[in-house]
């Protein structure tokens, strides 16, 4: 049975690497993970969930860093019923590790550009985002494959929205 909590996370693929990685553990504790479509609307999405002490909220934002616009937007949200936290990547594609895909490092992209675009430029991929994510998703088989910054915000959510 689910729980009345949840776990919000910005993107599609942000939800599919959390499944891929915590899934069992989710579905065991009850944990449903759902994708917001990005955090701009992210103060009336946490009014509208109404979270309180039995209906926790946690969420994941990408690219939470000092003076983002992320971070302006989750500083909006107050409630001691909702923790917002995030990483530092610019999308969730960079808290792979490299390793794992076998490249050196995530490329640099320049500003104005698109960062999943040009990373495909940059690594000499077809630029099709889609079938990108794919093959970094199957390149994910455990924990170890992800960055410690992703890895210790999502432990965070889970016992912030399992807690008694």
């Amino acid at each position: 049975m689910a729980r009345a909590g949840r776990i919000y996370v910005e993107g599609r693929h942000d939800a599919e690497l959390v499944e891929r990685v915590w899934g069992d553990d989710l579905r065991i504790e009850g944990v449903v993970v759902e994708y917001l479509e990005g955090v701009d609307d992210l103060p009336s999405i946490v009014a509208e969930f109404g979270p309180g002490p039995d209906a926790r909220l946690g969420v994941l934002v990408d690219h939470l860093v000092p003076g983002s616009k992320e971070s302006r937007i989750a500083a909006q949200v107050t409630s001691p019923d909702v923790l917002v936290v995030g990483h530092p990547y610019i999308d969730v594609w960079e808290a792979v590790k490299p390793s794992s895909l076998g490249i050196p490092a995530w490329p640099t992209v320049p500003r104005g550009q698109d960062w999943k675009t040009g990373v495909c430029r940059a690594l000499g991929w077809p630029e099709n985002t889609g079938a990108a994510w794919q093959h970094i998703l199957s390149r994910v088989t455990s924990y170890k494959d992800l960055e410690p910054e992703l890895l210790g915000r999502v432990e965070e959510l889970i016992d912030f929205v399992t807690a008694p």
